[in-house]
């Protein structure tokens, strides 16, 4: 293996961790929402908007009625 395919490896792992995480990060928002913590809270813990909050929580009702 090249350098190159070196980087490209550890950039793929990179986009992997990235999307663990921010899925972790999701499903402790939700549960966050399900215990009453108000928006406001969450936003200015989390930096996502009132709006990505809902759209979250949308996504989330929307799978659970499929």
């Amino acid at each position: 293996m090249d350098e190159l395919d070196a980087a490209v490896a550890e950039h793929r792992h990179a986009l992997q961790q990235v999307e663990d995480t921010r899925l972790k990060l999701h499903e402790q928002i939700l549960k966050a929402l399900a215990r009453g913590v108000i928006q406001a809270e969450l936003v200015r813990r989390t930096g996502y908007t009132r709006e990505r909050l809902r759209q979250l929580a949308r996504e989330a009702d929307e799978k659970s009625a499929h």
